[in-house]
Order: structure tokens, then C-alpha cells, then sequence
């Protein structure tokens, strides 16, 4: 009505409203709505696409002064697995300080443009004051505010600059009031786009929880959510069945809803094809900003003085997660036993010298990776994960071990040689350093050409070559790439030989279908109540 008013008063409209009012009277009494008659759309759907998607995930668990967390290690690497089905390109990240999820929000934001389908879960600790959500890093103090943390809103605000075509979150954390905290937070001012989508696992003042279990523990969202987003409808129908999937649960009854917010009004799903006709440099420049953190070493072969030949191998788990694998490919006659094990390990990167050098990836700690999709499963080999790549400032380098013993000698001999790989994954993307503005952030539009300007340039020192680029976490450029729907394998972490950027590899390093319990089965249930943890 305040519009209507606002035309009438102006003198240059009188007559078309006039006009209007008169055609509206005609319509009314012949019984059709004049409302209905001025939004009536065709009757064939308009087929939506997305210039690219992008996904950044991010799990934080390990916290320094609060409680520790246990299901965002398997909720990332579920949704990652499913999202690389549909097509996104995905980073995930686990365990970030308040700095690197700075970075890593600004390199994401670095991969969107017009079109885009943006997407960002985050799974760890949080809350919400006064309508804006908090996302806690990992170094957040004991008595944190929002200085300490991420604010979702401004978030959002600075993904509408990019022009995007969809922008979906979703927030695994709890949304209780922190008493700590009284500033009103004042986020950039939002556009009206119609095209924004949140998906919170929990209702306002009220936490989010997860299951723990012997092996891994799952989120209750994820657990419900993974049955769904691969559906080929609306974000918004999608969310509202794992909202009713979730209502059904009884153990979660009066604890845990999901709540949707959106102003979506088109009927766009995470499915949607990706169509790049229109934006091919733009298109080509974000595979290469994607793909400079997802490089891999190449897999080493190292000849040792006594005439045994060491195979060093890569694999990825997460963006910052790395497992490197050592196997004997050859060995003189006479040496009775040898095995080649890693030490000397960097400082910043994080190494669990318990779980390193360890016979099964299950005993170094990785229930994500299986043994059997490894090349060559048969061969013995010894495995070593590297967390934290993130914090990586230099070259990783570190020493090849070998122990070995002659079949007539009982004393151990050993050799050393020092290994460098350069900066595996995400650590080229330094995420460690504070971020400076870019101009080329104030432009969404992409060229080729802009890589060669040093303040625009995503790619950091060192980083020159396309070709260097691994086909690690590959994304499926090709026009005749299968159905996101189609029965194919995930596209997932490998192993990489260095393969050019743009061409479909074949998987070698598969991953694990965790076994996740059926939440709204009625045989699952909690062991007992300690088992029921909080974000």
C-alpha cells in the first residue's frame, strides 16, 4: 500500500493509475484476481544453472581453551564427498585459528564471481547475539566475543559483491546467547538478491549435539543431511525434509531442530548443471586459483647406498591433511628385513610421532583413507599423517630412515637422506599470513591476465606453472561429465603423478562410506547420555 500511495502522489502517473484502477474494477467483476492476472508466470520452468560452485568447509574440533569435539572430522569429509558429486569444488579444512579462517574465507570469497554457486558449512563451536552467527576458531579465549570470531552476516555481505548465484550456509554449531559478549555487531548492509539460504542445525538459543561413538563420531545435522543434498530440488525443499527427517528422531525430540531461513525465489538446487559458455576465462582462472591448493607432491623413488629402492607416496584427506606412505620396492638378496621410516618433521606442521610410521592407516589414525585403494595394496607399507599444512611456512622437508639388517648379521644398519617436497595442499595458499586488500577483489569479473599482476595474483611465491598443477581432488571440467544423480564414484582425494590440470584422471585413492548409523532408525540409540555432546 506504501508504494501505491507514493505513485499516486506523483503527478506524472496520475492517468496510469488511473488506467490501472479502472482495469483492476474490469478484472474484479469478472471474478479474476488483478494480483494473480500480474504475476502469472509461464507455464514452463525456467532451467537454472550456475556459472561454477565453490564449497568451503570447515571442521574445528580440537579447541585450545574449551571442550573438545570429535564429529567434524567425519561430518566435512561426508559432505565433502557428496558436494564433489554435485560438482563443487570443494576446500576443506580442519582445525583453523582465528587468522587462517580469516585467509581462508578471503581466498574463498577470491573464487566466486557472477553466477556462482557459493556454499559454506562450518562445524565447531559457536553462537548467535542479537541475529548474527559466530563461528569460534580454534584459539578463540576462554571468555571470547565476537573480536575473537567469524561473523556469518559479514560473511554473506561480502559474498553479494561477487554477484553470486546462490549463496547456501550451513551452520553446525550451537546458537546460545554468549553472556561474554554485548556488542551489536553492525554487518555490511545486505542487497536484496533473493538468492540467500541458511540452514542452521539447531534453533535459536538452543546447541547443536553430536554422537560419539568407538570409532568416529557424527554430527546429529550431518547424519540427517547426507540423505538429502544430493536430491535434485530446491535447497529450501531439500532443507525442509531434513527438517522433518530430524523431527521424527526421538532421541533428539525438544533437544535439536533444524531451522531454515531463505529468501530464495527461485527454484534453484545444489544439482543444478554448471553451464560456462558464457564466462569460459572466468571459468579457467577459478580452476587455477582452486587448484593451487590442492597440490600434491609427486611420488618419489629413492636409491639408497646398500641397494634398496624407497617409494615415497601422497595422498589427501583434507585440504591441510596429508598421509605420506613409504614401501620397499626393491632390496638386495641378502638384507634379511629393512622398512623406511619418516622423522625430522618441521615445526608449525602437526605430527603425531605415536601414530606415525605405522603399519595400517587405521593405526596413524586415519579412519577416512582405506589401505586397499592405495596402488599396489600388497606391498607392505608404512604411513605417516601430517596435519595442520596450514601453519606450514617453509618447504616441508624432512628424513627418510632406513633400517635394515643382512641375513648374517644380527646388529640393525641404517641410512639417511633428507627429503624436500615444496608446499604441499593448502600451505601454498600461506593462510598463516594476514590478508591485504586486493584491487582485483573489487571487480568480480576474471581474466587470465590478471594472474600476471603481483597484488591481484591468488597464486603465492613459487607457483608459476599450470602444468605443476595435480589433478588432486579433480573436478570434472569436460562437457560430458555424468549426472551429479548418475551412479559414479565421488570425486576424491588421490594420489598424484603431476597430470595437466584439465584432464580427467583416473582415481587411485578412494575413500571410506563411514559407517553411519540410520539416525531415525529405532534401534539406534545413545549408550548412555555421556555420549550426547554439545557444540
Amino acid at each position: 500500500m506504501q508504494a501505491q500511495v507514493q505513485l499516486l502522489m506523483h503527478p506524472g502517473k496520475k492517468s496510469t493509475v488511473a488506467q490501472t484502477h479502472r482495469k483492476s474494477d474490469q478484472l474484479s467483476g469478472q471474478g479474476i484476481n488483478p494480483l494473480q492476472q500480474m504475476t502469472k508466470q509461464p507455464q514452463l520452468a525456467k532451467h537454472f544453472y550456475a556459472t561454477d560452485k565453490v564449497a568451503l568447509l570447515i571442521g574445528n574440533m580440537n579447541y585450545v581453551y574449551h571442550t573438545q569435539l570429535c564429529a567434524p572430522i567425519a561430518d566435512v569429509h561426508e559432505l565433502t564427498n557428496l558436494l564433489r558429486q554435485m560438482d563443487f569444488k570443494v576446500v576443506s579444512l580442519l582445525d583453523l585459528n582465528w587468522q587462517e579462517m580469516h585467509s581462508a574465507v578471503t581466498e574463498f570469497l577470491l573464487l566466486l564471481d557472477k553466477g556462482v554457486y557459493g556454499l559454506l558449512y562450518f562445524a565447531g563451536h559457536g553462537y548467535e547475539n542479537y541475529g548474527n552467527s559466530f563461528m569460534v576458531p580454534i584459539d578463540a579465549p576462554a571468555s571470547y566475543t565476537s573480536e575473537h570470531c567469524l561473523c556469518v552476516q559479514n560473511i554473506l555481505t561480502r559474498m553479494q559483491e561477487k554477484e553470486t548465484g546462490l549463496n547456501v550456509f550451513l551452520l553446525d554449531m550451537c546458537r546460545k546467547r554468549n553472556p561474554n559478549d554485548d556488542v551489536i555487531v553492525q554487518p555490511g548492509l545486505l542487497k536484496v538478491t533473493a538468492n540467500i539460504v541458511f540452514g542452521y542445525a539447531t534453533c535459536v538459543d538452543a546447541e547443536a549435539y553430536e554422537v560419539k561413538k568407538e570409532d568416529e563420531s557424527n554430527g546429529i545435522f550431518i547424519n540427517f543431511l547426507k540423505q538429502r543434498v544430493c536430491e535434485d530440488e530446491k535447497v529450501t525443499v531439500m532443507l525442509d525434509r531434513v527438517a522433518e527427517d530430524m523431527g521424527r528422531c526421538v532421541i533428539t525430540r525438544g533437544r535439536q531442530a533444524l531451522e531454515l531461513r531463505s529468501n530464495l525465489s527461485e527454484r534453484r538446487s545444489l544439482t543444478d548443471k554448471i553451464q560456462t559458455a558464457e564466462c569460459s576465462a572466468s571459468y579457467s582462472a577459478r580452476n587455477l586459483q582452486w587448484a593451487v591448493a590442492h597440490v600434491l607432491p609427486k611420488s618419489l623413488y629413492l636409491q639408497f647406498d646398500c641397494g634398496v629402492t624407497v617409494q615415497l607416496g601422497f595422498a589427501a584427506e583434507f585440504s591441510n591433511l596429508m598421509v605420506i606412505y613409504t614401501r620397499i620396492l626393491e632390496k638386495p638378496k641378502e638384507i634379511a628385513s629393512c622398512s623406511a621410516q619418516l622423522t625430522d618433521f618441521p615445526e608449525g606442521v602437526d605430527v603425531d610421532l605415536k601414530k606415525s610410521n605405522q603399519e595400517t592407516l587405521l593405526d596413524a589414525g586415519s579412519l577416512l583413507l582405506i589401505k586397499e585403494a592405495l596402488p599396489s595394496p600388497e606391498v607392505p607399507s608404512l604411513y605417516t599423517r601430517i596435519r595442520s599444512l596450514q601453519r606450514l611456512r617453509t618447504e616441508l622437508t624432512f628424513t627418510v630412515c632406513l633400517h635394515y639388517t643382512y641375513s648374517n648379521m644380527d646388529e640393525e644398519v641404517q641410512e639417511r637422506q633428507s627429503v624436500t617436497v615444496g608446499k604441499p595442499l593448502v600451505s601454498k595458499l600461506n593462510l598463516h599470513e594476514a590478508r591485504q586488500p586486493r584491487t582485483c577483489s573489487q571487480s568480480s569479473s576474471f581474466s587470465l591476465d590478471s594472474f600476471n599482476v603481483p597484488e591481484c595474483s591468488f597464486f603465492p611465491d613459487g607457483f608459476t606453472s599450470v602444468g605443476s598443477a595435480s589433478n588432486t581432488w579433480p573436478y570434472y571440467a569436460q562437457s560430458g561429465r555424468e549426472s551429479p544423480t548418475s551412479s559414479r564414484s565421488a570425486n576424491v582425494p588421490e594420489e598424484t603423478d603431476s597430470a595437466e590440470l584439465f584432464e580427467a584422471p583416473k582415481p587411485l585413492v578412494a575413500t571410506k562410506s563411514l559407517p553411519h548409523s540410520q539416525v531415525n532408525d529405532t534401534n539406534y540409540k545413545f549408550s548412555d547420555m555421556y555420549n550426547f555432546h554439545s557444540h
